[in-house]
């Protein structure tokens, strides 16, 4: 007697397009992978940096950087906590473009602040610096 297989691993293309869910899994899968890919681009062990985002076994993480899998709930949330390619990835996926563009608009209204603060300690200093070559005169 055989019984069914449960669990573990999902067949690529068998049994799973109604609707064409599968072709939206595989484009899912693909588009995070390369994501993930140009998050940790130039690291030698991507699939240990992005485990240590997620807690996730290595052999998960490396079935997400080939896009044989995309990672699925609390996994994608630490992603997107560590990494702003995944987030506009996802963002695009689900038809949510503008809130990257808003996103980054605030990112550039905290640059602007930072900016300016830099420019006023600067100039604080460079009034201080004055005020003493002043008092040694």
């Amino acid at each position: 007697m055989s019984f069914a297989r449960r669990g573990g691993c999902a067949t690529k293309g068998k049994g799973r397009t109604p609707n064409g869910r599968q072709e939206a899994d595989d484009r899912y899968a693909v588009e995070i992978a390369a994501a993930l890919c140009r998050s940790v681009e130039g690291s030698s062990s991507a699939a240990k940096v992005v485990a240590s985002w997620t807690g996730a076994n290595e052999k998960t993480v490396k079935n997400w950087l080939s896009g044989t899998y995309g990672p699925s709930g609390a996994h994608l949330v630490a992603l997107v906590r560590h990494s702003d390619k995944v987030l506009a990835t996802f963002l695009a996926l689900a038809g949510r473009r503008h809130l990257m563009a808003a996103l980054d608009l605030a990112a550039m209204e905290k640059a602007a602040e930072k900016l300016q603060a830099t420019r006023q300690l600067r100039a604080n200093e460079s009034l201080e610096s004055a005020g003493d070559q002043t008092c040694e005169d």
